[in-house]
């Protein structure tokens, strides 16, 4: 049976340019790359680029547990679209469109077979809620209307 990719997405009160560079900085990624508070992102890299690796080590706070998670870059579109082949062969493609009121972030990705859809799911979206707080928190222009 085949499945069909899942799919999270956010919309971020900032400039495009302003979104796609936290999303592919590694300096920006440690500070949003996890799902919640007792979780950190203590390094990530990215060669961004078609056939680069992007890799990021999420590990609980208190040390209890981590992984690495990382993958190939198979399309980079700035600002628009990144194409990453995961480690295990699954596919996740994140797209960028400007909107009004800033930029709508989109992630499909294939699911995994170890853990149910909801969580997978569930996981994704914390992430990019995380991405999304980190950006409208250190946007360099605000909200609207300031």
């Amino acid at each position: 049976m085949t499945k069909h990719p899942i799919r999270v997405e956010t919309l971020v009160n900032a400039p495009i340019e302003e979104v796609w560079h936290a999303y592919t900085t590694p300096e920006h990624i440690t500070r949003w790359n996890f799902a919640s508070a007792d979780w950190c992102c203590p390094r990530a890299e990215v060669d961004l680029r078609p056939g680069g690796r992007q890799s990021a080590r999420m590990e609980a706070k208190d040390g209890s547990m981590g992984f690495d998670f990382g993958g190939t870059y198979e399309e980079v579109v700035p600002p628009e679209a990144l194409t990453l082949i995961l480690d295990d062969g699954r596919k996740s493609r994140t797209t960028f469109e400007a909107k009004t009121g800033g930029t709508l972030v989109t992630t499909l990705f294939d699911p995994e077979d170890e853990h149910p859809e909801d969580l997978q799911r569930d996981g994704w979206q914390a992430i990019l809620d995380s991405f999304k707080s980190h950006v409208e928190n250190t946007s360099r222009h605000g909200a609207p209307g300031t």
